[in-house]
Formats: C-alpha cells, structure tokens, sequence
C-alpha cells in the first residue's frame, strides 16, 4: 500500500485516525503497531515475519548492551546486533550482486537467488542499527518494552521510504506525546501538499522519463530534457513522501526532522548534500564518518574515510555498480570541494549555482540508468556522444506538453513558493481570507489528486526500488 492510493486515503487511513483517537493513551503505541503490520503486509504478509524477528533481535540486543554496557562483553552484543541486521539486509538486497560478480570474475554458473526485495528494509534496518549504536554509546536508554520498539521501528508513515528516523529523537514521544487540533491540521496540510507534489508533479514528470526511455527519437537535448524532468521528479517524489510522513507523524503527535531543504538552491555539492536527504547524510555522517576518524586524522586517513562513505552511499542506495560509481562520483566532488575549490565557489555563487545544477544532471542520469553500460550510455547522449541529431521532433513535442508543469516544478523547487506564504501570513494574519485560504486550499487539492487517482494515472514511489 503507498500514501498516494485510494486504498490508503479513503479506507486505511480514516479506519487508523479513527481507531487510534479511541484508543486509551497507553495502548496507542499498540494500535499504532497492529495498523502499521498491517500497512506493512498489504503488500509484502510474508515480510513481516522478517521485520519482527529483526525487530526482536534488536530488541534483545539493546537490553543486553545497557546491561553489559560497562563490561567489554557489550561490544560483542553491539557487534552481533548489526551483523544480524546487515545479514538480512546482506541477503535479500546483494546476494544476487556478489553472486553475478563472482561468476564474472571466476568464469562459473551459480544461479542467482532472485528474491524480492522487502520494502523498506534498507530504511528501518538503519534505525535499528542506530538504536543499538546509541544505546551502547549511553545516549539512550534501551527501550524495555518491546511494544514501543516494534512502533518505531513499523511506524508507518516512515516506514517504507523514511526518512530515517532516529530512535533517540522520538524516544520520550513514544512514552508521551501531545495531540491537538492544532497539530492534526498542520499535519492533514503537510500530508495533503506532499500528496500534491507526488501526484501533480513527480508522476506527470515520470510519464515524461517514461516516454524517453522508451523513445527511438533520442537527440541531445532530448537527454537534458530527460534528466532534468528526472531530477525533479525523483526530488518531488521523496520530498513528497517525506513530506506525507512528516505530516502524518503529527498527526499521531510525532515530530519528525526534515528530510529535504531545497537541495537544488546550493551553490556547492557540499551544500547540496546538506539539503538533500538529510536524515541519511546525517546517518552516514554520525555512525560512519565520525566513527573512522571523519577531520580528526591524517589526509590520507581523512581520504579514505570519505570514500568508505559515499561508497556505502552508493551501494545503499542499489546493487549495481552504477550505484557505487554515483556515490564515489560524490565522493570526488566532495573531496575536490573541501581540499581546493569550496572557498571559492562560496564567492562566487552565480557559478556555485550552475556548477552544482551541471554535476548534479550528471549523477542523476547515472542514477537514473538500469546498469553501468546504459549509464555510460546516457551520459555520453548528454554530450552528444552516440546521439545522430542535435534536437529531435520527439524534442519538441515533449517540451511543448510539459512545459507548464515544468515551470511549477522549477519554481516549487526553489523557496519562493514559502516566501510568498510566509509574507502572506505575515500581511494577513489572523483574517479570515488567510484563513478560508488554508482551508480551502487543501480542500481542493485533494480533491484534484483523488480525482488523478481515480483516473488510474502514472504512480509508482522511485524509492521503492531502494
């Protein structure tokens, strides 16, 4: 099941909201996990086995290092706590790579497993691997009820597509958290512009990359046109969703930390993984980076430690190697960045602009590729390498019947949309047109994504696939 379904919005959720505000307070986290299994199995039943018996390991393991904490025996717990999550990751997300890699390099023919990949599982394997990590760090108390842990873990609305929730950040919320109308409504408005951009957006920009990966009409600048739509479909995509789940976290009373602050705005690649996907560069950053020594070692050390990241980045976020070759692509921008040209584009940042736009089209369009041959492919199009014509009617036909949404996309890629409404409230503030604005404004977008809903259009979530 995903947010932008009728299934979701006119049967699950009601049915939620409407059971979780009966509950008595001590059983919401129950409800909360009952309906987030059973959000979870609507698609996947046999998967949820595999992230309670993940849940329990976790749960077992954080009791055992609190309790050994002080005692070299804790490490051990810690250690064997993420070797049980990294194994189911492991298994269903890269036995198939290691096995074709070997049967390249050694010439044999073992068969590829071929197995599903659980949704979600690179997203809620990270949040318990950070849970077992801060406990043993002493920066959180292990949770001793396993009902609770189960909730963060399931939590639906950041279930399958984050963003990646730390334990420590919603830990006193799931012992007590406030509701109000207040935060019901900013919550349903959060969750309905999310929805908006996800449906009004991204699927109208996913019908354009559709069309050319399925064109035989291919020019140069029908590859930019392509990777252009893609970045902003994949960035209205999860923001989308990160939006929805933010909004749906407080609607239940959770208060989940933003995930994408107009990335498309900065004026480095350093500044630009700031902003985009917070909650996994953060991750990476602070159970990753840090650990190995981050600033605090020798150049060469510090190199190293860079590359392990984004390499981890990469391979996170797919088993391919042009996964891998993005994330390093990253990691060389970051690492020219920090040793010689970041000062500079800090003064200069009409460049910084078009630098990161220009870098980011490049690994998005490696991104976007099925494998490393067809990401070669792509890129060498941009440039006009294996491309027969320069513009092509396909071109053109495309670019006149999405140029509208392409307007709103670049512009609601940027934060004048906010400025305007911070104006607005600002000028009207307390009146009733502002207020009739906010109500009817959502009112009618919803009612415009159900109505694209029921017509049965484009709707897959990108990160599914990761």
């Amino acid at each position: 099941m995903i947010f932008s379904s009728i299934a979701f919005l006119y049967y699950f959720l009601p049915v939620t909201l409407v059971l979780y505000f009966l509950t008595p307070r001590p059983l919401k986290n129950t409800t909360l996990l009952l309906v987030s299994l059973f959000f979870y199995g609507w698609g996947e039943p046999k998967y949820v086995f595999l992230m309670i018996a993940t849940v329990l390991l976790g749960y077992v393991f954080g009791l055992l290092i609190e309790r050994y904490r002080s005692k070299p025996v804790s490490k051990v717990f810690l250690t064997l706590s993420v070797l049980s999550s990294l194994a189911a990751l492991g298994y269903f997300k890269y036995a198939d790579f290691f096995i074709a890699n070997f049967n390249a390099v050694t010439g044999l023919s073992i068969p590829l497993l071929r197995l599903a990949l659980p949704i979600g599982i690179s997203f809620y394997t990270f949040q318990i691997l950070s849970y077992s990590v801060d406990v043993y760090r002493g920066e959180t108390e292990a949770q001793k009820n396993p009902i609770n842990l189960a909730a963060y873990v399931a939590l639906f609305p950041q279930l399958i597509a984050g963003p990646i929730v730390r334990y420590c950040d919603v830990a006193l919320m799931l012992k007590k958290r406030e509701h109000s109308f207040q935060k019901i409504n900013e919550g349903c408005c959060r969750f309905v512009i999310g929805l908006s951009k996800k449906i009004l957006i991204a699927n109208t920009l996913g019908e354009l990359c559709t069309s050319f990966t399925q064109s035989a009409d291919l020019s140069v600048l029908y590859y930019w046109l392509y990777v252009v739509s893609y970045m902003l479909q994949i960035y209205f995509d999860f923001s989308g969703y990160s939006d929805m789940a933010i909004g749906l976290g407080k609607i239940f009373g959770f208060e989940f930390l933003e995930n994408f602050n107009y990335p498309f705005i900065s004026k480095s690649i350093t500044e630009f993984w700031r902003r985009w996907h917070i909650s996994l560069g953060s991750w990476f950053r602070d159970y990753v980076y840090i650990p190995l020594g981050g600033n605090r070692v020798k150049r060469a050390r510090m190199l190293f430690n860079i590359f392990a990241v984004w390499f981890l980045t990469g391979f996170w976020h797919g088993a391919q190697w042009n996964f891998i070759v993005w994330g390093l692509y990253f990691g060389i921008l970051l690492t020219l960045e920090k040793f010689f040209f970041l000062k500079k584009l800090e003064k200069h940042p009409v460049i910084g602009h078009i630098y990161v736009l220009f870098a980011a089209a490049i690994s998005f369009m490696i991104f976007s590729a099925e494998n490393m041959g067809d990401a070669v492919s792509r890129v060498g199009g941009m440039f006009g390498i294996g491309v027969k014509s320069f513009v092509s009617a396909e071109f053109w036909f495309n670019l006149k019947n999405y140029a509208i949404v392409l307007l709103v996309a670049c512009i609601g890629a940027t934060p004048i949309m906010k400025k305007i409404k911070n104006h607005a409230d600002s000028k009207w503030k307390n009146t009733f047109i502002l207020d009739a604005f906010e109500i009817l404004v959502p009112i009618a977008l919803l009612v415009i994504c159900t109505a694209y809903l029921a017509d049965g259009s484009f709707n897959p979530f990108l990160y599914f696939r990761f």
